[in-house]
């Protein structure tokens, strides 16, 4: 049910199935085993999924560049199958290259990714030395299928920009979030392949996984522990649809890949709104597989929901006990960079209102609603519905819906200065440095007192007929005004400070 502007989500969804389908297609016309055609698929999903920079051709750059990370981990993990000590001490340093390479941005990102997934993979299908020509083959097939559908057939990147991507906040040494995060995640991951292998010396790298995908895209306490419930959700819904799906099936090879191209679909329409339901689509779609295989039974997905615990529990206790960052620290770092575009915006809004062509408020307002997405991701456990703390939701709910409505002022007055026929109003500036003021207050922990209180109380429709940008000015400064409130609540206070 959530909002999809311009069916983005559903071309990218089905753009993603066409590429796997391909892939796989490609795999079987070419002879290969199925053990090769999952990896095609897989590498194919893969390079579709995590390819995200800011550019097409950056983007193609990053897919060129997956093989020089995939290649020698999917050798790594095929020659040291039967090494078990080696084989492990192997996979953390790969994991903890694999967090630490995020520093470098999308691509790093990716590319970290693609090397876990690979070795990984291995596991998956307990592939050996001997297919790795095979498994190379797939792989640089499904990439150039990937590729081509991506950049060639269906382009969407070209006519619709992706979405912006606030840079990640600033620190150094271990207290860089890259850093700190890699040590989390081989620590954690260490744990959960050691209990792990105690529940099945054949399918312990679920919970290995299941702390990888945990920390994708988490910065703090909070937001991990939400996701690892999230993650142990996901997999008990998709495991009792397993059970009701994959099962009865029995690895049926055109319905499977049928029911796959659907799963494929799922993971990528749902992956940028609700967590719980990509992985919901993977747990299914991992049924099926296995039943593809012919090792689908009811103790296999009751063995994949303990695994998927084990990995929840580790990750939680990581990010808890190791070099923890507190969920409050990280909430008001975006925040402030949040009231600081703000700022920019308004700032931007108005020099274009006064005639400096050269001002365009359109960038800063994409980065407001890309660091308002981030806010809400990093606020998600505090308005968690089982959140034990009753004064942090509130006091998190209140500073949501303010931000909400300062970013519609934003845009409300972005929208004007974009207007041609728009003219300035004089009293404009004097709004402008109320907003000014406002932020200032807001970013320095002064309160927003300095702000003067006869424009914040006066209602939006006393503005001025023909003055919608003096409105929207005068609506913004008010809402930071409200925010003063909760911001400076302490966090562990069971009301909100007034």
């Amino acid at each position: 049910m959530a909002p999809d502007p311009g069916l983005v989500r559903l071309r990218i969804s089905l753009r993603a199935v066409l590429g796997v389908g391909l892939a796989v297609a490609l795999a079987e016309l070419l002879g290969l085993s199925l053990v090769a055609s999952i990896t095609a698929g897989l590498a194919a999903l893969l390079a579709l999924f995590t390819v995200g920079d800011p550019t097409v051709r950056r983007q193609a750059v990053t897919t060129a560049l997956l093989p020089t990370v995939g290649f020698p981990v999917l050798a790594l993990a095929a020659v040291l199958h039967d090494a078990p000590l080696l084989r492990d001490t192997t996979w953390l340093l790969v994991i903890f290259a694999g967090v630490y390479a995020r520093r470098w941005g999308p691509r790093g990102h990716a590319l970290g990714i693609f090397a876990f997934m690979q070795f990984f993979v291995t596991q998956f299908l307990h592939a050996l030395p001997a297919q790795l020509p095979q498994l190379y083959s797939a792989t640089g097939v499904a990439l150039g299928a990937a590729g081509a559908v991506r950049f060639v057939l269906w382009p969407i990147e070209r006519r619709v920009p992706p979405p912006a991507v606030p840079a990640a906040l600033p620190g150094t040494g271990l207290a860089r979030a890259t850093t700190r995060q890699a040590v989390q995640v081989a620590v954690a991951s260490g744990a959960a392949l050691v209990i792990g292998q105690f529940l099945s010396e054949q399918r312990w790298y679920w919970a290995v996984g299941t702390v990888w995908w945990i920390f994708v895209n988490t910065a703090s306490r909070g937001e991990t522990l939400v996701r690892g419930f999230r993650r142990v959700l996901g997999t008990v819904t998709g495991i009792a649809a397993g059970f009701l799906v994959a099962i009865p099936l029995g690895g049926a090879p055109v319905v499977t890949a049928l029911l796959v191209a659907v799963c494929v679909f799922g993971i990528f329409y749902t992956a940028a709104v609700s967590y719980s339901w990509m992985i919901l689509a993977v747990t299914v779609m991992a049924s099926l597989l296995y039943g593809l295989l012919g090792v689908l039974d009811g103790a296999l997905l009751l063995l994949r929901v303990s695994e998927t615990v084990v990995g929840a529990v580790c990750a939680g206790l990581a990010v808890t006990l190791v070099l923890p960052v507190r969920t409050h620290t990280t909430n008001d770092a975006w925040i402030q960079r949040a009231l600081l575009c703000v700022r920019s915006a308004t700032s931007a809004s108005v020099k274009r209102l006064a005639g400096d062509a050269a001002a365009d408020p359109t960038p800063h307002a994409a980065e407001l609603e890309a660091l308002l997405g981030r806010v809400r991701l990093s606020l998600a456990p505090l308005v968690h519905p089982l959140t034990p703390f009753r004064g942090r939701k509130q006091r998190a709910r209140q500073v949501l819906v303010l931000l909400d409505e300062a970013a519609g002022e934003v845009r409300g007055l972005v929208a004007v200065a974009a207007d041609p026929d728009a003219g300035h109003d004089a009293r404009l500036a004097a709004a402008c440095w109320r907003v000014e003021a406002a932020v200032e207050a807001l970013t320095s922990r002064e309160g927003a007192a300095a702000v003067e209180p006869d424009a914040h109380h006066r209602a939006e429709g006393e503005a001025p007929t023909g003055a919608p940008a003096l409105a929207h000015a005068r609506g913004l400064a008010r809402v930071l005004t409200e925010l003063d409130a909760p911001l400076r609540t302490s966090p562990g206070a069971w009301v909100v400070r007034s």
